[in-house]
């Protein structure tokens, strides 16, 4: 469901959660914290550790092995060997393959409970967000489970004595690198491809988020994935580097910022040019007119920017008001923001935990500070909430000029801009007048403005009336340096296959 559909409304948040949910345990034991590599878990090479630290009380959850080149070496050999032709993984019917795609996803489910614990601790999504959440997760790897037997390639009208045909065949071993905001779904916008089209892949999740990661490979063994299909690497700055420039990786599929972005072309360009799907940031647009329900849209507008902490490279971090309704739409903004509960993330009625890191939670409060300073309106919030953890309030901005830093770029956290449009014309020129083109979001009652907008945007999703609104079978990704290449849908499946043409020469008949 959208971000607004899980918490979101004027009531208590407990309220507004569509069914019960089993209560969390904080407490549980971490299982699986080292390197997975053919089925097995091992040390790193060098015996280097990290501390995998839980956001909201800043203690160590645990130590997480931390991989480097070595490790990434031994896993790519892994998934090298898995993917000869004449092995088990190649030799399967894609039906098989469906079959164990499908029996993860009811791993998944089964273990829902324990794997939200993991995802809040590791990264302070409140709880309610994670379990509903990752919840999506099994129906996307259903989804894919069913395209396994259902690529098909195609024959080919050429002219003279041929035969001419095409297959689908799998790109070859996949370097997927995750980001620590969303660590769970990314992993299976991934997988999910990369396995249904018989691939296999190396894992590199995000040294501060690796812990759902290292689960899911724990029940990929045990759905019956056979040796080197799915291996994980946790690790930092090392191994990504070390994917993204192994020659023996053909594809890589990465979610993070633009200059690491920016290192993995350059990479793989000075290698084996591998095929890249970037899924990079975003300082996406929400533009609401006059005509619209003024309490949905505060609402929604809400959601957009503070889902997930303001950690989501979706965040509507411009919202675009219409004059008529400016002052109004603030002033609900500015209440809808002070309602909103910052706590424990294993709070059940939490609506906002922790930023990632106190790296991340500074950098948000010089964002602030830029703010004031160059003469924006701060409504409200604007400092660390508490003195544990790395909480921060929920802050609200109005009076913002297109020419502001904290309208320029991507602020990654709880900080809302509202800025002020008059005419259609003008604010899809706004909109667009950014290096980002991920998403935008659209709210009016005018259907055929809409559409108009909708075109007009230079996004690779646009959302109306709604915001946040994923959905396995359609497509995502960005347009200009926001990444290129689509996660989720039939797209999805191009970024991780190879079309090769099969031409015959046919003898002649003779009369």
């Amino acid at each position: 469901p959208a971000a607004s559909d899980v918490v979101g409304s004027n009531k208590d948040p407990v309220s507004c959660i569509p069914w019960p949910i089993p209560p969390p345990n904080p407490a549980l034991e971490i299982k699986y914290n080292k390197i997975f590599i053919a089925n097995e878990w091992m040390d790193a090479v060098d015996g280097a550790v990290i501390d995998d630290i839980n956001p909201a009380t800043e203690n160590v959850i645990t130590q997480v092995a931390n991989g480097g080149k070595a490790d990434v070496d031994r896993a790519v050999a892994a998934a090298s060997k898995a993917f000869h032709p004449s092995s088990k993984w190649r030799r399967m019917d894609a039906s098989d393959r469906g079959v164990l795609i499908n029996k993860l996803a009811d791993l998944i489910d089964a273990n829902k409970c324990y794997l939200a614990v993991l995802e809040s601790l590791d990264c302070g999504k409140p709880y309610t967000h994670s379990f509903f959440m990752d919840t999506g997760v099994s129906k996307l790897l259903r989804y894919y489970a069913g395209w396994t037997d259902k690529m098909h390639g195609k024959t080919v009208p050429v002219d003279g004595d041929y035969l001419s045909y095409t297959l689908v065949q799998p790109a070859g071993v996949c370097g997927l690198i995750l980001p620590w905001n969303v660590p769970l779904i990314s992993l299976c916008m991934k997988i999910g491809p990369a396995l249904c089209c018989g691939n296999t892949v190396v894992i590199k999740p995000n040294e501060q988020t690796p812990l759902t990661a290292l689960y899911v490979a724990s029940l990929a063994k045990e759905a019956g994935f056979p040796e080197g299909v799915f291996n994980v690497v946790p690790g930092g700055a090392e191994a990504g580097a070390a994917i993204a420039a192994h020659a023996s990786v053909n594809k890589v599929s990465f979610t993070g910022s633009i200059a690491v972005g920016r290192k993995i072309e350059e990479a793989s360009a000075k290698t084996n040019l591998k095929r890249l799907t970037l899924e990079l940031s975003g300082n996406c647009p929400n533009i609401v007119f006059a005509d619209t329900d003024l309490d949905y849209a505060v609402e929604h507008a809400h959601q957009a920017t503070f889902m997930n902490q303001g950690q989501m490279c979706t965040a509507a971090s411009r919202t675009f008001v219409h004059e008529d309704i400016y002052e109004e739409f603030v002033a609900r903004s500015v209440a809808r923001a002070k309602r909103r509960i910052v706590a424990d993330p294993f709070q059940l009625h939490s609506e906002q935990g922790p930023q990632i890191s106190e790296k991340q939670l500074n950098s948000i409060l010089n964002y602030v500070k830029s703010g004031v300073e160059e003469g924006a309106k701060l409504e409200c919030g604007g400092s660390r909430h508490g003195t544990t953890g790395y909480f921060m309030q929920p802050t609200v901005f109005s009076a913002v000029e297109d020419s502001m830093k904290i309208a320029k770029e991507e602020i990654f956290g709880p900080v809302q801009c509202i800025l002020k449009f008059k005419t259609i014309d003008e604010v899809v020129q706004r909109a667009n007048n950014t290096q980002y083109g991920l998403a935008a979001g659209i709210f009016t009652k005018d259907v055929s403005l809409a559409l108009e907008m909708a075109k007009a945007l230079e996004s690779g999703t646009v959302w109306v009336n709604c915001y946040n609104a994923f959905a396995v079978q359609s497509p995502f990704g960005g347009f200009k340096m926001s990444g290129k290449g689509k996660e989720m849908g039939e797209e999805g499946l191009r970024e991780f296959s190879d079309i090769k043409t099969i031409t015959l020469k046919l003898p002649q008949l003779q009369n």
